[in-house]
């Protein structure tokens, strides 16, 4: 099942329940790239020692980021002996969601890119829509940024997006060349008090626009208008004015405030999954997965930690039980004829 951004919060349900069954998981993930420095021979040496290789990993491949995150949880079914497979493939990309929440930098490898478009990759889905999400701490400082939103229309001061800070001291400073502009927003407003119309959508503008758009209707009608920046899909943002009274005034302030909560929710995006991995405690696996698993916490979790050691005592906390398929399964030279691995293989 491929989830993206447009299918992701009706996903999720069903993610969940798969790993609330499952008796182990495996992942996988896809990456920007591998290396911005020794090649990847190199970056993993056989003979490193785990904090060389945790040392090596951390310093060349974090400015990288996961672009894919494969997940399949086994079920064991008794009656029929045997494990029931549900696989979800996950494209994900760091999306800002508004002005303040983080706006990510990231470096890619064109071996890597290479690699993905031969194989291929729909990079169309990442960019367009790819899932976003947020670590901890930035979870946590826009959740407190809402909050005092939050508390500042509680105590009547209002929010940003609909009180100018300056529109008490008087009318707003409008330069020449935007004198015209400001007059023609004033006629459009004021034909709301003399027609049936209730709302205006301004014309796109800029945001110094917007600015004296907003010192200058909080000064002109203290009262009996909601005043609210909209943005299409396209990424441009006009004002749109509604006339209302006080009650209405209020009841839409409250939803833009739902909405800003619900946007934050979206935000946290596909760290609700690698939380509900860590939260079920189920076993996982991998193949050669220390990077996967470096950047799952790095991305998702926190900065890495700057020792191995640390590392494995946030994932024994985080992810109570994984292996890797290097350990498990140590590469041959040859596999005999009589093995059962290459029986699947065989001509019927």
């Amino acid at each position: 099942m491929e989830v993206t951004r447009r299918n992701f919060k009706e996903s999720l349900n069903a993610v969940c329940s798969a790993l609330e069954e499952a008796d182990f998981l495996a992942i996988d993930g896809e990456f920007s790239g591998i290396s911005d420095g020794p090649n990847v021979s190199a970056l993993t040496n056989g003979l490193d020692t785990p904090e060389e290789r945790y040392t090596k990993l951390k310093k060349h491949s974090m400015d990288f980021v996961l672009f894919q995150f494969g997940l399949c949880t086994f079920t064991y079914n008794q009656a029929k002996s045997k494990y029931i497979t549900k696989t979800f493939n996950f494209y994900i990309f760091p999306k800002p969601f508004n002005r303040t929440s983080p706006d990510i930098k990231f470096i890619c490898q064109s071996s890597s890119i290479d690699f993905l478009a031969s194989q291929g990759f729909d990079f169309n889905k990442v960019f367009c829509h790819g899932i976003p999400y947020l670590n901890q701490d930035e979870e946590a400082q826009l959740r407190k940024q809402t909050e005092e939103r939050r508390n500042q229309h509680a105590n009547g001061v209002g929010t940003p997006s609909y009180i100018s800070p300056s529109s008490s001291k008087g009318p707003a400073h409008v330069p020449d060349e935007h004198k015209d502009f400001i007059e023609r927003v004033i006629q459009k407003v004021d034909s709301l008090f003399t027609s049936s119309e209730k709302t205006v959508d301004l014309e796109p503008c800029t945001g110094f626009q917007r600015k004296l758009i907003y010192q200058t209707l909080n000064w002109k009608f203290p009262k009996g208008l909601h005043v609210e920046t909209i943005e299409t899909e396209k990424k441009e943002r006009y004002i749109q004015v509604s006339r209302v009274d006080d009650d209405e005034r209020k009841r839409r302030e409250q939803q833009k405030l739902e909405r800003e909560q619900e946007e934050l929710n979206d935000a946290v995006g596909f760290s609700r999954v690698i939380h509900a991995i860590s939260k079920s405690g189920k076993l996982v696996v991998g193949h050669n997965m220390l990077l996967d698993v470096m950047h799952t916490i790095h991305q998702f979790y926190c900065p890495l930690p700057e020792k191995s050691s640390e590392s494995v005592s946030f994932l024994s906390r985080s992810a109570q039980h994984s292996f890797s398929g290097s350990f498990l399964t140590p590469p041959k030279s040859y596999i005999s004829a009589r093995s059962k691995l290459i029986e699947p293989f065989h001509n019927k």
